[in-house]
């Protein structure tokens, strides 16, 4: 049984000082953040707010890019060659890569968000952009689903990859997500999300459409902030898995 997790969250995607202040106490829970930059939301405002309150908090630090898609908030595939979707998201690292520096800091994790996180799972030419504009940007390591395209042809070029799983999202029997779309998909009652991370760290399963377990092996689990109560879930969380004995970290090494 783990006694340890990395717990993430995708952040410096809500608006304002409202978003902010929600990021903040997020950020007060997780060991791992991944940050919007400008994609599917976020500009250098948010992303240079939200880098300084990572940092004071030592949380460790990532690009969260998408396609270029603001209007379905990166949920929707676009459709685009190659060509132009790795032209958009070397441009959002680089923008994130180069504010981060600025405070002293430095991207540990490149995490696709949204629709091109599902793409790059199945899609080896999608996998290997990601890849290879983390590779070129020195970032350490990729996050994204087990067992996947992405997570083959990061282990493949040597670059370290966490597996993650969801606090509030339901699975499929095939170990998918279910799509946002269909009812029942984010698991929005705190309890269930704790139960549901319960299972998976101390057990290595979840439980799937269909009410049946299915063997879930990650290294870290995501926390979103724009799902309902999101940050008295979190502290929630955080207090089931300390009361277990169970320790949140980074998994910086891996």
């Amino acid at each position: 049984m783990n006694r340890t997790i990395c717990l993430n969250a995708d952040i410096g995607e809500l608006p304002g000082e409202a978003g902010r202040a929600m990021d903040r106490a997020i950020l007060d829970v997780v060991s791992r953040c991944s940050i919007a930059c400008g994609g599917h939301a976020g500009d250098e405002e948010s992303m240079r707010a939200t880098l300084k309150a990572a940092r004071a908090r030592n949380v460790v630090i990532g690009a969260h890019p998408s396609y270029p898609d603001r209007q379905n908030f990166g949920r929707k595939t676009v459709a685009m060659s190659h060509e132009e979707l790795e032209m958009s998201l070397r441009q959002q690292v680089r923008t994130l890569a180069s504010l981060a520096r600025l405070q002293g800091v430095t991207l540990d994790h490149l995490k696709p968000h949204g629709a091109l996180y599902n793409d790059a799972a199945r899609d080896s030419n999608l996998a290997e952009i990601v890849v290879r504009i983390a590779r070129d940007a020195r970032i350490r390591a990729i996050i994204g689903p087990p067992n996947s395209r992405l997570s083959k042809i990061a282990h493949g070029t040597g670059m370290d990859f966490l597996a993650e799983g969801f606090a509030d999202r339901r699975y499929a029997g095939d170990g998918s997500l279910v799509a946002r779309s269909e009812p029942g998909a984010v698991i929005e009652a705190t309890q269930a999300q704790v139960a549901q991370v319960i299972g998976i760290v101390e057990n290595g399963t979840v439980s799937a459409q269909g009410s049946h377990a299915i063997a879930l092996n990650v290294d870290t689990i995501c926390l979103h902030g724009d799902t309902a109560g999101a940050v008295h879930s979190a502290l929630a969380l955080r207090e089931a898995l300390h009361a277990r004995g169970i320790e949140i970290n980074a998994q910086l090494a891996l």
